[in-house]
C-alpha cells in the first residue's frame, strides 16, 4: 500500500508518478520534464491528430502543449483532477484552437478573394464600357466609307474581298479605306488615353 499525499485522490501508480513529475517540473526539473514528455508525448500527439487531422499541425500542437506544461506545471492542482486529465484537457483545447484558427483564416481568405473578385469584375466592366464608348466615338470620326469598311471587316468578320462585294467597290478601294480608317482610329484611340 502506498501513502497518499494530503489532498491527493487515490490514483494508479503511473498517474501518481505523473503528478509527482509535474511538481518537479514546476520547480524547473528538466529530467522530470523529459519523463513527462516520455509518458504523455504520444498521447498528446494522438489526441491532437484526431482533432487537427494534419500530422505537421498535430506536431506543432504537441510542442505547444508540452511547452505550456513546462511553463505552467505549477498550476496543476491534484485536488481538481488527475495529471493526465489536466494534460489531455490542455491538449484538446489547444488542438481545437488550432482548428478554429485555421477555419477563421480560410474564411478570411475566402472573403478577401470574394471581395477582390467582385471589385475586379466591376472595374473590368467599367473599363470595357469606357473602351467601347471610345471605340464608338472614334468610329463616328471616320468618313462613312471608312466606317462601313472597318465595321464590316472587324465587327462582321468579312475579308477584304467580301467587303468589296458587299459595298460594290474594288478590293483595292476597300484596302485603302480600311488603312486610312485604321490610321485615324489609332490616332483617335491614342489621343483618348
Amino acid at each position: 500500500m502506498t501513502a497518499e499525499l494530503p489532498g491527493e485522490r487515490p490514483t494508479s501508480p503511473p498517474a501518481r508518478s505523473l503528478a509527482g513529475l509535474l511538481a518537479k517540473v514546476a520547480r524547473g526539473d528538466e529530467a522530470a520534464f523529459a519523463a513527462v514528455y516520455d509518458q504523455v508525448g504520444a498521447l498528446v500527439f494522438g489526441l491532437a491528430r484526431r482533432v487537427v487531422k494534419d500530422p505537421a499541425q498535430s506536431e506543432e500542437v504537441t510542442q505547444e502543449v508540452l511547452l505550456e506544461v513546462w511553463r505552467s506545471a505549477s498550476r496543476f492542482d491534484p485536488v481538481q483532477g488527475s495529471a493526465r486529465s489536466w494534460l489531455m484537457t490542455m491538449a484538446h483545447r489547444r488542438a481545437v484552437d488550432r482548428v478554429r484558427s485555421a477555419q477563421a483564416s480560410a474564411e478570411r481568405e475566402a472573403r478577401a478573394t470574394l471581395a477582390a473578385t467582385d471589385y475586379d469584375v466591376v472595374v473590368e466592366e467599367v473599363e470595357a464600357r469606357l473602351e467601347a464608348q471610345r471605340v464608338r466615338r472614334c468610329l463616328d470620326s471616320l468618313t462613312e466609307l471608312q466606317r462601313e469598311s472597318v465595321t464590316l471587316a472587324y465587327y462582321g468578320g468579312y475579308t477584304y474581298r467580301e467587303v468589296a462585294g458587299l459595298l460594290g467597290v474594288a478590293v483595292g478601294t476597300v484596302k485603302t479605306r480600311m488603312r486610312d480608317g485604321l490610321i485615324r482610329m489609332r490616332d483617335c484611340m491614342g489621343a483618348g488615353q
